[in-house]
């Protein structure tokens, strides 16, 4: 193994570690990459050079976004482990040099961090300014943000202007997280404006990923986005009960479960 490719290596250790199991000590970081404390040392200063993480005493995390956090922070805690979990199965998705959407839901945000520490030649669209956050500057990527209203909730862009650009885009893959899936098995949200586009996005792309947690099933909000379809892929965590799994495989979505790391957070 060269010395450039044990670096390599190391770095990927390192930035997925961070990514599963959250701020971690350097011991846990050295014996994640199998390298000694000084090693490590000196490769978390590279990635907190590049701002992919910081460091604080005796140990690192992945970096936050600065600015436009506060009204997402506390949906973007609950749950925090199944989403990173779902986040990393929706990257294993991802097409190299495919054009895609990400819509600004929590969920996929995680996939956006994921994209910044282990970048991938793709064409980004969003309509989520935390989501566009995340990948300034990532190198590979190209970073389309969609134009509208600014819906302060989740930093979200919507409403007709955002509707009417979608119409003229086409997407090989959408990633879209969702507020509620409701007993009837339809897509709903708490946004009218956000539903009508959320609709949309869902009929401007070939492979279409909904990206939620089990939590999301079974409840009911006020705006229907679309019923579920074959065309769909569900991904979400093995929490989802059986009732529900066979409901999904009756109307026909690909149903995939990802188990979330014991001890994750």
């Amino acid at each position: 193994m060269s010395q450039g490719s044990s670096k390599l290596e190391r770095l990927d250790a390192i930035r997925g570690h961070l990514y599963t199991h959250g701020p971690s000590t350097i011991q846990a970081l050295a014996d994640a990459a199998g390298a000694s404390l000084a090693t490590i040392r000196r490769d978390l200063q590279i990635l907190e050079e590049q701002g992919i993480i910081d460091r604080a005493h005796g140990g690192a995390r992945i970096a936050e976004g600065s600015s436009v956090e506060v009204a997402f922070s506390a949906r973007e805690g609950r749950n925090l482990a199944a989403k990173r979990a779902l986040a990393a199965a929706a990257y294993e998705k991802l097409a190299p040099h495919a054009t895609i959407f990400l819509d600004a839901g929590t969920t996929v945000r995680q996939l956006a961090r994921l994209l910044r520490i282990n970048p991938i030649p793709m064409t980004v669209f969003t309509n989520g300014l935390l989501v566009a956050q995340e990948l300034l500057d990532v190198p590979k990527l190209r970073v389309v943000v969609i134009g509208g209203q600014l819906r302060n909730e989740n930093a979200s862009l919507v409403g007709p202007e955002a509707e009417a650009m979608l119409e003229r885009l086409w997407f090989d893959q959408l990633f879209l997280g969702v507020s509620a899936i409701g007993p009837d098995a339809t897509i709903y949200s708490v946004d009218s404006a956000e539903a009508s586009l959320n609709a949309r996005m869902l009929k401007r792309a070939e492979k279409r990923f909904i990206v939620t947690d089990s939590s999301k099933f079974g409840v009911m909000s006020t705006y229907a986005v679309a019923p579920l379809a074959p065309s769909i892929s569900i991904m979400t965590d093995a929490s989802l009960s059986s009732d529900w799994q066979t409901q999904l495989h009756e109307v026909g979505v690909r149903l995939t479960l990802v188990d979330v790391p014991a001890g994750a957070s």
